[in-house]
């Protein structure tokens, strides 16, 4: 399944902006759980209750993202129609309600992935698949590579625009017509912040924030001192997943356009485990991957994705009957 952008979307902004805002979305039915964590605090996960027996797919959103970005709903609504199960958990203040600790999330977070994975495979009787998208597609990514061999509690994994570099992507999104994505990033993580900061005061500087124009200025007052980071930089470098592509063992596609706005194809990684597989499409933009006539569909990345999953396990669902009926 190798992707080609339609005719009529140019470039890596259309691509990405296109399907993002204009193509509407699938219906999909879910249903909400909320499961407290160690420290206190709440994850929200939305589910799609398939068949007993199918498999269960994970998805980890993006920066800002949530069960009704267009990239989950696609996905799920494709889960639904096959009758498999499926769940999108949010990360922390994501799901529409502010969550209760200083704790917020980051592109590195493998310890939040870790906890999640694992509760779910603690009621997955079949196959288990994970897929991530952009920021959840690099935090994926490190649990992967930093987990080795313990990973295998996922089946496959994929991950979808993932800015395996973090820093060349912060350095992208920092200039020119990517500061178009930037600034909405920032009006809605600012309010967030602000939030923060009235329930935990002097959590960190305010004006620093409100002055932020940017991700590096914003990571740097933020998300990097929040989360045991010494800066940006340190963020940045630490969090970047390009360092444990040579660590995963478990199966795993990584696509990524080269066109993609977010991180420039001179910056992807050109090796990685024999376990990875790079799949690097000329066209795509951000988390795009639209197909079809005007004015076009969704489809073609859950249907990718799936495909992948299916040529590692390709008789999961009998697999997962059998694995239910011993149970």
């Amino acid at each position: 399944m190798h992707y080609r952008a339609p005719a009529w979307l140019l470039g890596g902004h259309l691509q990405t902006i296109y399907p993002a805002t204009c193509i509407a979305r699938p219906p999909v039915a879910y249903r909400r759980e909320r499961w407290t964590s160690s420290d206190g605090d709440f994850v929200d996960v939305d589910f799609v209750d398939g068949q007993p027996g199918k498999p269960l797919v994970v998805l980890f959103h993006g920066l800002e993202g949530s069960s009704d970005s267009h990239y989950a709903r696609s996905l799920m609504a494709v889960l639904q129609a096959r009758g498999w199960s499926g769940a999108v958990p949010h990360f922390r203040g994501c799901s529409g309600e502010p969550n209760l600790t200083p704790r917020f999330y980051h592109s590195g977070d493998a310890d939040e992935v870790d906890w999640i994975v694992r509760k779910l495979h603690a009621r997955a009787p079949g196959p288990l698949f994970a897929a991530g998208v952009s920021l959840g597609g690099n935090a994926l990514l490190r649990w992967l590579g930093e987990s080795g061999q313990a990973a295998g509690i996922v089946d496959a994994a994929c991950a979808v625009s993932a800015p395996l570099d973090l820093a060349q992507g912060g350095k992208a999104l920092g200039s020119g017509f990517n500061m178009l994505y930037t600034r909405m990033f920032l009006q809605t993580l600012k309010p967030k912040c602000l939030a923060k900061l009235e329930r935990f005061p002097g959590l960190f500087d305010r004006s620093a924030l409100m002055n932020a124009r940017d991700l590096y200025a914003f990571d740097n007052v933020v998300t990097a001192p929040l989360h045991g980071y010494r800066d940006t930089d340190d963020y940045w470098h630490r969090a970047s997943a390009r360092h444990v592509l040579h660590e995963i063992t478990v199966p795993t596609l990584v696509l990524n356009a080269r066109n993609d706005p977010f991180l420039p194809g001179e910056h992807l990684p050109l090796t990685a485990s024999n376990a990875v597989t790079l799949e690097y499409p000329d066209e795509g933009g951000h988390v795009g991957f639209s197909v079809g006539p005007f004015p076009g569909h969704i489809d073609w990345l859950p249907q990718k994705i799936l495909h992948f999953f299916d040529g590692v396990v390709p008789n999961c669902a009998t697999r997962a009957h059998e694995l239910c009926e011993a149970s």
